[in-house]
C-alpha cells in the first residue's frame, strides 16, 4: 500500500488533543473486537499495537497485565500516559508498528483496534509481530475494509483522478497476508457502521480530528480549491436521507495464531 509514513505519523500527533472528542466509532469497534475472544483465557504480558490515546489498553488492563502501549505518534502516547498515570504495570513504547523494537517470545497475545491499515507492508508487520508473540499466543486486531467511506471516494471521483480517500485491504488480502507470515488459524467477522452528519464539511472535520487524513503517496499535494470542494460536496450530497449525509465504515475483526 503506497502510503506516506512520515504523514500518518504527523496526522496522528497533530489530533492527538482531538481525538478522544470524535473517536466514538473506535470505541465501538474496540469492545466489539474484545468481544470476539475468550476474555478469560488472557493471562500475561500484551502489546496494544497503535494504542492512540489508551482507551484499548484501559479496557486490557482490566483483562490482564502487563501491558505494553505501543504508538507511532508520540502526543498520543504521552496521553495514554497521563490518563493511566496511577496505573503499574503499563509500559509506554513510541514506535513503529512495522519496525518493533522487541525481542521474540516475550509477549502473549498482541491487541491492535483500527491502526495496522496504517501500516504499508502488512505481510512484513504479521510476521514480525509473530516473532515478538510467544508460542500458541494469538494476534487480534481490527481494522477497515474497501468499502469504507465508499461515499466520500465515490464523490471525489466525479470530480478529478486524484485519489483523495485512503484505499484498504480486502478480507481476501489480509488472509493471505496473515498465510504467507505462517498464521494457520484465522479468523475474520466484518461488519458494516454508518455514521451520519449534518454535512460533508462536518464529516471531513471529524475525519481531521481523529488523524485519519489522506496519505496515499500519489495524492494531490495542492491546496484544493473552492469550486473543487463544492462540486465534490454537490456530488455527495446525492446521498443525503432524512436530512443527514451518510459515511460507511465498513470494519474487519481479525484473531490469527
Amino acid at each position: 500500500m503506497p502510503l506516506d509514513k512520515a504523514k500518518i505519523k504527523q496526522s496522528f500527533a497533530a489530533a492527538a488533543v482531538t481525538y478522544d472528542g470524535v473517536a466514538a466509532l473506535q470505541r465501538t469497534v474496540g469492545r466489539a473486537l474484545l468481544s470476539t475472544i475468550d476474555t478469560e483465557k488472557l493471562a500475561g504480558t500484551l502489546l496494544d499495537l497503535g494504542c492512540g490515546t489508551g482507551f484499548l489498553t484501559s479496557e486490557l488492563l482490566g483483562l490482564a497485565q502487563p501491558i505494553v502501549a505501543l504508538d507511532i505518534a508520540l502526543p498520543m502516547l504521552q496521553l495514554t500516559r497521563t490518563k493511566l498515570a496511577d496505573t503499574p504495570n503499563v509500559s509506554y513504547l513510541c514506535a513503529d508498528a512495522e519496525q518493533l523494537p522487541l525481542a521474540g517470545d516475550v509477549v502473549d497475545g498482541v491487541f491492535s483496534n483500527l491502526a495496522l491499515q496504517w501500516c504499508i507492508n502488512l505481510e512484513a508487520v504479521f510476521t514480525d509481530i509473530k516473532r515478538v508473540m510467544k508460542p500458541d499466543s494469538r494476534l487480534v486486531f481490527s481494522t477497515f475494509g474497501p468499502q469504507t467511506l465508499q461515499e466520500l471516494k465515490t464523490a471525489w471521483a466525479k470530480v478529478d483522478d486524484y485519489s483523495h480517500v485512503n484505499d484498504f485491504y480486502s478480507e481476501q488480502q489480509l488472509t493471505r497476508f496473515l498465510q504467507l507470515a505462517g498464521y494457520t488459524e484465522i479468523a475474520v467477522e466484518t461488519q458494516l457502521y454508518v455514521s451520519s452528519y449534518d454535512s460533508v464539511l462536518a464529516l471531513m472535520k471529524e475525519l481531521k480530528h481523529i488523524g485519519a487524513h489522506n496519505v496515499i503517496a500519489g495524492r494531490n499535494k495542492s491546496i484544493t480549491t473552492k469550486t473543487v470542494m463544492q462540486r465534490m460536496i454537490g456530488e455527495y450530497e446525492r446521498h443525503r436521507a432524512n436530512d443527514l449525509i451518510p459515511a460507511t465504515f465498513e470494519v474487519m475483526m481479525v484473531t490469527a495464531g
